[in-house]
């Protein structure tokens, strides 16, 4: 098993997640690999956790990868967070990232989990699939 592009999937999904201009229209730049200190926007975008597994094969190291992109806001209602992340949704899914060591084999959405959170927040985690081979490992 190979967890050596863990990084650069990471680093290739937020900068596609960064260029996209119709989410950048949504949330502004309010897209994080980490949160911020201080007061949050009202609607904003965070990469979360991920889980890999193995899928290394006679040809070399390669994983799963799965992995949430969350969207949450404090304004009344789903509306606003729902469009977020039906954009997140567009840019990902099937989206042909480059990244900085091995390759994307494919990204698939995998599923959403919309709910209310303590102090009137919404939260939406979407969940996908990536599939990374290592051309490095060896």
């Amino acid at each position: 098993m190979s967890y050596a592009l863990a990084a650069p999937l990471q680093a290739a999904v937020f900068a596609r997640l960064q260029a996209d201009g119709g989410l950048s229209a949504l949330v502004g730049e309010h897209i994080y690999d980490a949160l911020p200190t201080g007061t949050l926007p009202r609607l904003y975008v965070a990469l979360g956790p991920e889980t890999v597994r193995d899928a290394s094969d006679g040809d070399g190291a390669a994983a799963w990868h799965v992995f949430t992109v969350s969207v949450v806001t404090e304004t009344a209602g789903f509306h606003s967070a729902k469009t977020a992340a039906a954009a997140i949704s567009d840019t990902l899914h099937g989206a042909d990232l480059v990244l900085g060591r091995g390759r994307l084999v494919g990204l698939w959405f995998h599923k959403a989990k919309a709910a209310r959170q303590s102090g009137g927040l919404r939260r939406i985690d979407l969940t996908f699939r990536a599939r990374v081979e290592d051309g490095a490992a060896g």
